[in-house]
C-alpha cells in the first residue's frame, strides 16, 4: 500500500465496489481495453470513496470483470462529501431528485468536476509513453462515457448530476458562487451576486443574472483601474514636486477632485470598519505618528461629514417644497 497527497493506493476486491443501481449499460465496445489490460495490466487504478463507491473508472471496472479479477488496484480518494457519495451510489432518490437546489448541484458538479479531472490527469501520466495501451476515457461510476477522446470533465461531471442542466449553466452558478465570496471584490457586488443565488435557486432563470454579475465585476475592475491610475499619477506629481520643487503659489492649490464611483467604493468598503478593531488593542501597538495620522483623517471625515449632511439638507428642502405643492 502505497500513500499520496489525499489518496491511499490499495489492492480491493473486484465485488465490493459499488457502482450505483442506474449507471448505465452500454459502455461500448470493451475488447481492446480488456486485451490491454491483460497484456500491460492496469496501468491507473480506478478511483472510489472511502466507502468503496466508483468515482471514475466504470470502463476499467468493466474490463477487469472480464478478465475474471478478483482483486484490483484503486485509489481511495478522501476529502469526497457524503452527499457526493450518496449521488454515486443513488442510494435516496428523494434526497438526489427532489431536494437539490441549483446551488447543491453546482457545488456537487464541482466537487466531481475536480475528481475526475484529477483521474484523467493521472490516466494521461500513467499512458504517456504507451498512447495504444488501455484506449479512450473511462466516465464516472453512475454514467461512464463511451471510449471517446473528446471526452470533457465538465461535460461528464454535469451529466451525473440529476436535473439535466448542462455544464454551462452550472459554470455560470459557479462563478456567482466565487464572485459572492470573493472578498477582493466591492462587498455591494457580493451581496449582489449572492442575492442572484437565492433567485436561481428559487427558479430565477441562470443567464440574466450571471450576465448582471459579470458586468458589475467588470466595471469594479474598471473603477480599480480608474483609481490605481489616479494614485500613480498623484504619486509621480509628488515625486516630480520634490525633484524639482516650485514655488509656492500665492494661494493654495485646489486638491484633484476624485469621481463620485472612487467615493462610493472607498466608503462601501470601509462600512462598518470601526466593529473590527479593539481601541485598546491600536492604542498600544500603533506608533504616536500612525495614531495623528489616523486622527486627522477621522477628523478631516468628521468635517467632511457635516458639509455633506448640509448639503443634502439643503438640497432636501425645495424637493420637499415641491412635492407639497
Amino acid at each position: 500500500m502505497s500513500r499520496h497527497t489525499g489518496h491511499i493506493e490499495l489492492d480491493r476486491t473486484v465485488e465490493s465496489i459499488i457502482v450505483g443501481n442506474r449507471h448505465r449499460t452500454d459502455l461500448g465496445d470493451l475488447t481492446a481495453l480488456a486485451e490491454s489490460i491483460a497484456r500491460d495490466g492496469l496501468l491507473q487504478p480506478l478511483t472510489v470513496t472511502i466507502d468503496g463507491v466508483l468515482v471514475c473508472g466504470a470502463r476499467r471496472l468493466a474490463a477487469i470483470k472480464l478478465l475474471g479479477w478478483r482483486t484490483v488496484s484503486v485509489w481511495v480518494r478522501s476529502g469526497v462529501s457524503g452527499r457526493l457519495g450518496h449521488l454515486l451510489a443513488e442510494q435516496d432518490d428523494n434526497m438526489l431528485h427532489k431536494d437539490l437546489t441549483p446551488s447543491e448541484k453546482t457545488a456537487l458538479y464541482r466537487e466531481l468536476k475536480t475528481l475526475m479531472a484529477e483521474d484523467a490527469a493521472r490516466r494521461q501520466a500513467a499512458t504517456r509513453f504507451s498512447a495504444e495501451n488501455q484506449p479512450g476515457t473511462d466516465g464516472a461510476g453512475k454514467f461512464p462515457a463511451p471510449s471517446e477522446q473528446t471526452g470533457r470533465a465538465s461535460e461528464q461531471a454535469a451529466a451525473m448530476i440529476p436535473g439535466g442542466a448542462s455544464y454551462k449553466t452550472l459554470d455560470k452558478i459557479d462563478y456567482l458562487r466565487h464572485v459572492a465570496d470573493d472578498a477582493a471584490l466591492p462587498a455591494t457586488v457580493r451581496g449582489d451576486a449572492a442575492a442572484e443565488l437565492k433567485r436561481i435557486d428559487a427558479g430565477a432563470p441562470v443567464h440574466p443574472g450571471f450576465e448582471r454579475i459579470r458586468a458589475a465585476v467588470t466595471d469594479a475592475a474598471d473603477e480599480d483601474a480608474d483609481l490605481e491610475s489616479v494614485a500613480r499619477e498623484s504619486i509621480a506629481r509628488a515625486q516630480a514636486g520634490q525633484n524639482n520643487p516650485a514655488p509656492a503659489p500665492a494661494g493654495e492649490a485646489e486638491p484633484a477632485r476624485w469621481p463620485v464611483r472612487a467615493f462610493v467604493a472607498t466608503w462601501s468598503e470601509l462600512d462598518d470598519w470601526w466593529t473590527h478593531y479593539d481601541a485598546e488593542i491600536l492604542a498600544n501597538d500603533l506608533t504616536d505618528e500612525q495614531i495623528a495620522s489616523f486622527l486627522a483623517t477621522a477628523d478631516g471625515t468628521s468635517t467632511f461629514a457635516d458639509e455633506l449632511r448640509t448639503a443634502r439638507q439643503s438640497l432636501d428642502s425645495p424637493r420637499r417644497h415641491l412635492r407639497a405643492l
